[in-house]
């Protein structure tokens, strides 16, 4: 995670408090750590009752999700596990943000791993710019987006290849190389892309249909679909 932030001081303390919330959601939700409350969930040594409180609003975030999605979007991984890494790194982060503008940042950009959270401006008048990179070539932008207080999350398999499962099949989803949204938090646009990748060619539209969104999908055969509000947030080209 990064974060460049535009207001003057010195804001180090405040950084400090934004990393040690997404280090505590590590501790909680890593599939990886052993005594992460996650793995001993897995474990049966917590159980839902038990857990925190923390875990428990994570998991309603994500209930509520996997609902509305009709099980695309799922709280268990392809082993049968509790695994709410769809969900976490987006809540994560926003959190984070929201604990960097409670102590007074207005103009900043937090990046967790190309997820992206654009707080207020670069610099007076001027949105910042947040590129998405082509599936096809690292050093290419399929888009650059001009954003202010809003959020967008991109899913796609050219760095962790078939990851996003289905949650209706359990099996890897095929048909997108790559799905970006963007909404005014970044838990939701996390989350949907996500469930856009998983869910398909109806992805895009149900998002938006449902959510205050726009999606920037590409398929697998390089055909871009858009849904929402997206030409809004393009950037002008230079």
């Amino acid at each position: 995670m990064s974060i460049d932030i535009r207001d003057g001081g010195d804001h180090r303390a405040a950084v400090s408090e934004a990393f040690a919330i997404v280090h505590e959601a590590d501790a909680i939700f890593s599939p990886y750590l052993p005594e992460s409350e996650l793995s001993r969930l897995n474990r049966s040594e917590l159980t839902l009752e038990t857990v925190s409180g923390l875990f428990t609003e994570a998991h309603e975030l994500a209930s509520r999700f996997a609902a509305a999605s009709g099980g695309v979007f799922s709280l268990r991984n392809a082993a049968g596990e509790w695994d709410l890494n769809g969900l976490v790194k987006g809540w994560a982060a926003q959190r984070a943000a929201d604990r960097l503008k409670a102590l007074g940042l207005a103009n900043f950009c937090l990046n967790a791993g190309g997820d992206v959270v654009a707080a207020g401006s670069i610099e007076p008048g001027k949105a910042w710019n947040v590129g998405i990179r082509s599936p096809q070539a690292p050093q290419q932008m399929m888009a650059v987006l001009a954003l202010s207080d809003l959020a967008v999350a991109t899913s796609a398999t050219y760095e962790r290849g078939e990851h996003i499962i289905d949650g209706r099949t359990g099996r890897p989803a095929r048909g997108f190389s790559s799905v970006s949204v963007i909404a005014p938090e970044l838990t939701t646009a996390d989350v949907l892309a996500t469930t856009v990748f998983a869910m398909g060619v109806d992805g895009p539209h149900w998002a938006a249909e449902r959510y205050p969104c726009s999606v920037l999908a590409q398929t697998e055969n390089g055909t871009l679909v858009e849904a929402g509000d997206l030409r809004r947030w393009l950037a002008p080209a230079e």
